[in-house]
């Protein structure tokens, strides 16, 4: 039986038109805590950073963050990159997403990030268009934008 909540979610979820893909983690503990997805493909303990005065014996959300942008990012800078007639081995783009927590201000909790993307085969030039193309068409970026602040560079080898 669905609660209120996940009825909630399920009907925004259903609400947003041409949703290519849609998946559900549910968080108990918050930083001290596990995440689950409805697959259970992602099943992991959570712990506050040393830094943060935590343990640090387990991933963190700002962890998890990063990876999922790396990941998303190469993968947009992928797509600009056949879509402008280049093809790239796996080995030739290399993503790494940097994510701070800091505080502003007024005291609130804000993210920063920071992509550092390396790739061969073409010059600098063209690797920034490819980048600057990237960031354009990336979730994730898309979902940050306005709101964090996005460093980035880019390097060729």
């Amino acid at each position: 039986m669905k609660t209120q909540e996940q009825t909630n979610l399920t009907t925004y979820s259903d609400r947003i038109t041409n949703t290519l893909y849609s998946t559900k983690v549910t968080a108990i503990g918050g930083r001290h805590g596990q995440i689950r997805s409805e697959d259970g493909l992602l099943d992991m303990k959570l712990a506050l950073p040393r830094q943060l005065g935590g343990k640090g014996d387990a991933t963190n959300p700002e962890t998890l963050f990063a990876g999922g942008y790396a990941a998303c990012f190469e993968n947009a800078l992928l797509r600009v990159s056949r879509d402008a007639g280049l093809r790239f081995a796996d080995e030739d783009v290399e993503v790494t997403a940097e994510v701070g927590l800091s505080r502003n201000d007024s005291g609130s909790f804000v993210l920063s990030a920071a992509l550092a993307v390396t790739v061969k085969g073409v010059d600098q030039k063209k690797a920034e268009a490819l980048v600057e193309s990237a960031h354009k068409i990336c979730p994730y970026s898309n979902a940050i934008r306005g709101n964090v602040e996005v460093g980035t560079t880019v390097s060729t080898r």
